[in-house]
């Protein structure tokens, strides 16, 4: 009953120990999820960023977590240790997200001298600021160790002072830059779906990435005023940062991983519409696709398209043009639109094609130019049967030249 009547600032203190692992198994998890991609295609340099960028940010949680802050310190010796080696963390994985954003918005063939120029002082200037906390981590005096609250313990502590204020602002920038950056791309025409909502996630993400650094900033400010609001720093801003890494990691992986899972559902979707034809085409030839075990989607895809054109081609000397005309014409008077009649005339003529292989209706083939790139249509227009049968059943009603007609 104590726990149900915690305020949010009291059920974030409650679980602070264990609160960063949530993050860090979602971050792992998603890491997991790339990992596969970002072996099988490591010359791409944009994956190989993203599982970078999906490691940094795991680091991050992982070491800010109080017990591996405990287990750091106690390692070294040094007391609060932790502290410039996580804002180091934090500081690199701002200055990545501002390099991956610059070279995924400008593509990786843009070698012009802006890109060059920005990215070098983006490389610069993070590098001097992980480089200046070590040394003003170095010249402060902090011997008691804070597991939690070291921002606003050590706020007027002087060179611990300007340290966390240096990591607290070039957070802030890296965040503000990428946020600006991220939601001029969205405004671009023509971008892909998956890419706006992937960035859509990363505009989300990186705006809690500014309430966590205003947070943690109105606690220092608060300090140096003489005044307390370190639940600012201790109940608020984890939770922002929590929330936002995870928006951050759906962000970078939603546009690679939601076009492959758009392309292995359009993959499946192609092979349960090409179902219908392809069982046709097995009972003329008697056999169908071998099954392999370990064959990919689009290689069963691929192997069944050609099964059924070659099938199809085999039965081309009994395919009857007439027909096709009539079926067409008949499609059309029952209200089809053109596309839809092509491939109702050629599933009706495909049918009795296979009725009637045992007498050849021509000495030359047909043209089955649009016949074998439509099969995806026709093999839909087979499962509806019903469309089917009342095209036959309306050229059978008005053969030959009475079907042009036909009401």
């Amino acid at each position: 009953m104590t726990g149900l009547a915690l305020s949010p600032a009291g059920f974030v203190n409650e679980f602070y120990p264990s609160f960063w692992w949530i993050p860090a198994g979602i971050l792992a998890a998603a890491l997991a999820i790339k990992l596969p991609s970002i072996i099988r295609l490591w010359k791409d340099p944009m994956l190989r960023a993203v599982g970078g960028l999906l490691l940094l940010a795991l680091a991050v949680f992982v070491f800010v977590a109080p017990s591996t802050i405990a287990g750091v310190n106690r390692l070294t010796g040094v007391p609060n240790i932790s502290a410039p080696w996580v804002y180091s963390l934090l500081t690199a994985f701002g200055g990545a997200c501002l390099l991956l954003i610059i070279t995924w918005r400008n593509g990786l063939s843009d070698r012009s001298a802006r890109t060059r120029r920005a990215m070098r002082w983006v490389i610069i200037g993070y590098s001097g600021v992980i480089a200046a906390l070590w040394v003003l981590f170095a010249l402060a005096d902090v011997p008691v160790e804070r597991l939690r609250d070291i921002d606003t313990y050590y706020a007027n502590t002087p060179y611990m002072r300007e340290l966390i204020l240096l990591y607290l602002l070039a957070h802030t920038n890296s965040s503000l830059i990428t946020n600006y950056l991220i939601w001029n791309w969205i405004r671009t025409d023509g971008l892909d779906a998956w890419l706006r909502w992937g960035l859509k996630f990363l505009g989300v993400g990186y705006a809690l990435q500014l309430a966590f650094d205003a947070a943690k900033l109105t606690a220092l400010v608060a300090r140096w005023n003489d005044r307390d609001l370190d639940w600012l720093s201790t109940a608020v801003a984890p939770p922002l940062a929590c929330l936002a890494a995870i928006l951050v990691a759906v962000g970078f992986i939603l546009p690679h991983a939601g076009q492959y899972l758009h392309d292995r559902c359009r993959v499946r979707l192609a092979l349960y519409e090409l179902r219908p034809l392809y069982l046709l085409m097995r009972s003329v030839s008697g056999r169908g696709v071998p099954f392999v075990l370990r064959a990919s989607a689009e290689l069963r895809l691929i192997r069944r398209e050609t099964f059924i054109r070659d099938t199809l081609l085999s039965l081309a000397r009994f395919i009857d043009e007439d027909l096709r005309r009539r079926s067409y014409e008949a499609a059309v008077g029952l209200g089809f639109p053109a596309p839809r009649a092509k491939a109702l005339a050629a599933a009706v003529t495909i049918l009795a094609a296979v009725d009637t292989r045992g007498t050849p209706r021509r000495s030359t083939d047909p043209d089955t130019t649009n016949l074998l790139r439509e099969i995806g249509a026709v093999s839909r227009e087979l499962r509806r049967g019903e469309d089917v049968r009342r095209v036959q059943a309306r050229v059978a009603a008005a053969p030959d030249e009475d079907a042009r007609v036909a009401t």
